[in-house]
């Protein structure tokens, strides 16, 4: 697993650009995501994937202590589909 210090690392590595230009742009693209994801939109990125909100239908669930039936609420939450170039790279 990558965590984001590492991949701040790999960034500095790659680009030859400062720790915290990288921190910076990682913040930026994540933070321009979640906000347009917060806004109801999708981010498609060609080749890497898209992320969208999808809405999750309310349900009957069970409280695993008692067992007892409890109604969970109608929800929002983020989902990605990966895109081709990323799947064909991560195949190879």
């Amino acid at each position: 697993m990558m965590s984001k210090e590492l991949l701040v690392d790999a960034i500095v590595n790659q680009s030859g650009v400062t720790k915290k230009a990288a921190e910076e742009a990682i913040k930026m693209v994540t933070s321009g995501i979640e906000s347009v994801l917060a806004q109801g939109n999708d981010v498609n990125l060609i080749g890497f994937g898209k992320f969208e909100v999808k809405t999750r239908a309310a349900r009957t669930g069970r409280n695993p202590a008692t067992g007892a039936p409890l109604e969970i609420k109608e929800a929002k939450v983020a989902s990605f589909k990966v895109g081709k170039k990323l799947k064909d790279a991560v195949n190879n």
